[in-house]
């Protein structure tokens, strides 16, 4: 495999922190097998692009694996998974008639996510083709974690499905909702999912 580091650039996590990126270069089309072997590697992807943390001075951002089948929440996690029983949760197939009915909500729920939460990163102001860019790949398609508290979306995870496991992409949430620890919440809820997955 061959692989090249990137020059370095501001950090969307730390401030006055530059950050480098090691990234993947097949030398022939991408496909889901080597995604999954580098995934194990600490790899992760944006659309396309498979890429790990590769800074010089720094090893803040980390690769966490979870053995699901020995997972147990503990209280603070357990308190949270009580503050949101009244949301419910769907997984939700990239490309379905499903998320092609929900694709604009989504949009609107990642849009409201990044104007409020990340607009000193890399992904403001948001755009749609950079969102729907970032999560779908040519040969990987993610699954959707939908959480809605009535009839409202209020947040979404990426995930995808790979041989080894599954990798949690990205989650974006509705911003302005009362205190709930959604980003927890999902991450939760995606191990849940793996647990009855099997």
């Amino acid at each position: 495999m061959k692989f090249g580091v990137t020059q370095p650039f501001a950090c969307s996590y730390l401030p006055d922190r530059q950050e480098q990126l090691l990234v993947h270069i097949p030398e022939q089309e991408q496909h889901a097998q080597s995604y999954s072997k580098l995934i194990q590697a600490g790899f992760r992807r944006s659309g396309d692009q498979i890429y790990r943390p590769h800074c010089a001075q720094c090893n803040k951002c980390e690769s966490i694996r979870v053995q699901v089948e020995h997972f147990k929440a503990s209280k603070s996690q357990k308190r949270i998974l009580n503050k949101n029983s009244d949301v419910t949760c769907r997984m939700v197939e990239y490309g379905s008639d499903y998320f092609i009915a929900q694709r604009d909500h989504y949009y609107s729920l990642y849009s409201d996510y990044i104007s409020e939460r990340h607009q000193d990163g890399s992904m403001y102001p948001p755009e749609e083709k950079q969102f729907n860019d970032f999560i779908h790949s040519q040969w990987q398609s993610p699954l959707l974690l939908e959480a809605k508290l009535g009839d409202e979306v209020i947040a979404v995870a990426v995930t995808d499905k790979t041989e080894s496991g599954f990798s949690a992409f990205y989650t974006f949430f509705n911003p302005h909702i009362a205190p709930r620890s959604l980003g927890t919440f999902m991450i939760l809820q995606q191990i849940e999912f793996c647990q009855t997955f099997n």
